[in-house]
């Protein structure tokens, strides 16, 4: 085991798995304009009347916010998030911005987007997330830059003079990537013999989206997957068991979060579907066998390293559907609950790339809570059968004959020629007409 890359470890799951309030590319956008209302000395009932919000986004940005719902708003899109966020957001809350909105607030917010002062476009940037959100005040105005991570400020602007400046083209300090002489054995390795109290504090990670999950199945949230699975159990049209608790709850918490609710996801690698698809099934397999505390903090822990560290091969956005690679993590968590070792680990993962790895990212929105279940119960599908010894082997497809060249394989595909599907996605939604 090499103990020299546990700290970093520590230190990047504390850093990726963080609470978000909302789908996090709005959010991005909201944090960008509470920013610069806080650099022009707020916003009076006065400042209402004229103020105006624009703001230039990547495209990436744009697909992940144009269909989303924004917490506490009951509206999806990015000029009620830029309008809210300027109005009543807290710009030191980081993803939970939007945590102390009202309806009042809301109310201000819709008027003055109703009269016309929101403006959102798309900008032509490399960068894949990019929020540049310009707020003016009567004859003032701030301009705040967020690029490359969804709370990373690159730049303020006040009155056109740039009081604050970094690089937009993030490159991270050697010491934000453990994984740089690390692999997967590393990971496993780790979670599994790392001291209980060096990462006992993941299991707020289960706490968190378990809440959300609750959430979704006692209200009528987005496509109201996990309560109508719910639902089918009690008429008998669906049987319990680990699978169908697993879609359920993971669902239902995916359910919630696209919908606005007002509860936050614990995130993983910046993303609250992330998050919640490398906990939930996880948290489920772990009541459902009534492990140990200890036995839950562990899987915990596998899954949500494992999934950050999948994930840190590819870009931050991409055509792939990022809730697959995080319930790789999650195939992780259960596979090891259900008594595998790292060779069975291995082969829940490599199952779930010659399962899932096609499923594309076409922004967020509520339908993203299907994706979600789906990715959940393929990780209880590859978990079962690397139990029993079956999985899909390196001569199939892009998986290879061990775990570390297929996970390689599948981020190639996702850098590679999945950038192209990423320009088409966005022009279909773009330029898609509504009967």
């Amino acid at each position: 085991m090499n103990k020299q890359l546990w700290k970093g470890f520590v230190e990047v799951v504390k850093r990726e798995v963080v609470p978000a309030l909302g789908c996090t590319e709005p959010v991005s956008v909201a944090l960008a304009a509470s920013i610069a209302v806080e650099k022009l000395g707020g916003l009076s009932k006065e400042d209402l009347s004229d103020v105006t919000i624009s703001a230039s986004i990547s495209p990436n940005l744009m697909k992940n916010g144009m269909g989303v719902g924004v917490p506490g708003t009951g509206m999806v899109g990015m000029p009620i998030a830029a309008s809210v966020g300027a109005i009543a957001g807290d710009a030191h809350a980081g993803l939970e911005v939007l945590k102390n909105i009202t309806d009042a607030d809301v109310v201000e917010a819709k008027s003055i987007i109703d009269s016309g002062r929101v403006s959102v476009d798309v900008a032509e940037v490399s960068n894949i997330l990019y929020a540049k959100v310009t707020v003016k005040k009567g004859t003032s105005f701030v301009t705040v830059t967020i690029a490359d991570s969804h709370t990373k400020v690159v730049s303020i602007e006040e009155n056109g003079i740039t009081t604050f400046s970094e690089t937009c083209h993030y490159v991270a300090p050697v010491h934000d990537n453990p994984f740089e002489n690390a692999d997967a054995q590393d990971v496993y390795d780790f979670a599994l013999n790392a001291p209980i109290e060096d990462i006992s504090f993941i299991e707020q990670a289960g706490d968190l989206n378990d809440a959300l999950s609750v959430e979704g199945l006692e209200k009528e949230y987005g496509l109201k997957i996990g309560s109508t699975f719910q639902k089918n159990v009690e008429q008998g049209l669906l049987s319990g068991g680990l699978l169908t608790e697993v879609i359920t709850r993971t669902s239902s918490a995916s359910d919630a979060r696209m919908d606005g609710a007002m509860k936050p996801a614990m995130s993983n690698s910046g993303s609250g579907n992330q998050g919640i698809a490398a906990t939930m099934p996880v948290v489920v397999t772990a009541d459902f066998l009534k492990v140990t505390k200890e036995q839950k903090i562990r899987a915990l822990m596998l899954s949500n390293l494992m999934a950050i560290y999948i994930k840190s091969h590819q870009n931050k956005l991409s055509a792939l559907c990022a809730a697959t690679t995080a319930a790789m993590g999650s195939a992780a968590g259960m596979t090891w609950l259900l008594g595998g070792d790292f060779k069975q680990v291995s082969n829940a993962i490599c199952s779930m790339i010659g399962d899932i790895s096609g499923i594309i990212c076409d922004g967020a929105k509520t339908a993203c809570a299907m994706k979600v279940s789906s990715s959940a119960g393929a990780a209880v599908k590859a978990s079962l059968m690397a139990r029993n010894g079956v999985y899909v082997t390196g001569s199939e497809g892009i998986v290879s004959d061990d775990v570390d060249t297929s996970i390689r394989n599948l981020c190639a595909l996702a850098n590679g020629s999945m950038a192209q599907t990423d320009v088409q996605i966005l022009d279909i939604m773009v330029n898609k007409h509504c009967n």
